[in-house]
């Protein structure tokens, strides 16, 4: 194995990233190689609010705007740099200049709909940025199940893509425990957690919260999360006559969040095309959650297999929603299998010691002979699998065949 130095340049360390980089950190000292984050920008004020802390203390963070020469030659002399969640192309500009090894992560173009593809000024931001690296040692980690078919439209990295995503802190439980710890008393127990944002649709789980009282389905539901949507939630909540069964818990810390997961059964992810990952299915599965999710959400390719440990609903078919989510609560058998499933996925495939695992791979194949080839064929769906191109029409069929 060869001694490797690696620099993960992005915007802000968070949450979400930690994990993964005290993983590699630990991998890359034992080959005695070295890992460092550069974060490029203070955390937003929006991030903070929402209870995500800018760390401190972590040794392999360098904050580029109070170090900016040693930042710059980490990325000049470091033997591969991974970039993600940066706009900004100057940080690697000498790299790509110089032809050396450069691994982008990405999350999808087009959220809003791959027609912004027509625009001429956008493909020459696109072909200036990525399309005209065809050919260079410039390679893609695509952090969501659309990732490839946006950058297949504006023919970039044909050949060099592979599939990741997010990887939050794993927690390890007694999954018989915590299924049976599960549960509103003796009711089934729905959550949905998130931004109360257009996008992500909340009003969906109280859409579904009418539908199962309007069938005298017993359950409850609680609604985590804060947002311009958040006054109007709650008075659709009180119009509808939901508050008996539906609870408004406004805004929780990521740490918080995760302890009602371990409580509740079904978790809903409603969010549209918008949703380029979506850390809180990671989570949701990890606490072992039968979850209903829509099938453009992009984590949700990589992370469920459709009726194995988890639901697939096509994207805006509510009703396939409202009755999915009825199936799960008139069938305990089921929940738990989907949860347990939905666990085993976390805990043995999609984590962040076995992303760092694989990525190492993945950089030993592409500054070696191997080119990089990491999965055995196109249906693993390990982080780090060589990922092609599927079109969003062809995704729905595919995910549920």
């Amino acid at each position: 194995m060869r001694k490797i130095n690696v620099t993960f340049v992005s915007n802000y360390i968070n949450h979400h990233q930690i994990p993964f980089c005290e993983s590699m950190c630990c991998l890359l000292e034992e080959r005695g190689g070295s890992f460092t984050f550069i974060q490029t920008e203070p955390m937003e004020e929006e991030r903070v609010k929402m209870g995500w802390s800018e760390e401190k203390g972590l040794l392999y963070v360098r904050r580029f705007y109070e170090e900016e020469e040693y930042c710059k030659r980490l990325i000049r002399e470091s033997e591969v740099v991974l970039f993600g969640g940066c706009d900004d192309e100057t940080y690697i500009e000498e790299r790509l200049k110089n032809g050396m090894p450069v691994v982008r992560i990405s999350e999808r173009l087009y959220k809003t709909g791959q027609w912004k593809a027509i625009s001429p000024r956008g493909l020459i931001k696109k072909y200036h940025d990525h399309t005209r690296y065809r050919r260079a040692p410039v390679f893609l980690l695509c952090a969501g199940g659309y990732v490839a078919s946006d950058y297949h439209i504006v023919r970039a990295y044909p050949g060099k893509m592979y599939k990741w995503g997010y990887f939050p802190r794993t927690e390890l439980y007694d999954v018989d425990r915590l299924i049976e710890g599960k549960g509103y008393g003796e009711l089934p127990y729905i959550l949905w957690a998130g931004r109360l944002i257009d996008w992500k649709h909340a009003e969906l789980a109280l859409e579904t919260a009418e539908y199962l009282q309007n069938k005298n389905i017993a359950f409850h539901m609680d609604i985590i999360g804060g947002g311009d949507m958040e006054a109007g939630l709650r008075e659709m909540l009180d119009r509808k006559g939901l508050s008996g069964s539906v609870k408004m818990a406004g805004f929780k810390t990521p740490g918080e969040v995760r302890r009602y997961m371990e409580r509740a059964d079904i978790f809903l992810f409603t969010s549209d095309r918008q949703e380029g990952w979506g850390a809180v299915l990671n989570e949701a599965m990890n606490s072992a959650c039968a979850v209903v999710a829509d099938h453009m959400i992009g984590a949700v390719p990589y992370l469920i297999r459709n009726e194995h440990n988890g639901i697939i609903y096509r994207d805006g078919d509510k009703q396939q929603l409202f009755k999915e989510t009825e199936r799960l609560v008139m069938e305990p058998g089921l929940r738990r299998e989907l949860g347990e499933n939905a666990y085993r996925t976390i805990t043995e495939v999609w984590n962040p010691q076995n992303a760092a695992k694989r990525l190492l791979e993945l950089l030993d194949g592409l500054l070696g002979d191997s080119g990089g080839q990491c999965g055995e064929n196109y249906e693993d769906t390990y982080p780090c699998a060589p990922e092609r191109a599927i079109s969003e029409k062809r995704m729905y069929g595919r995910l549920i065949k």
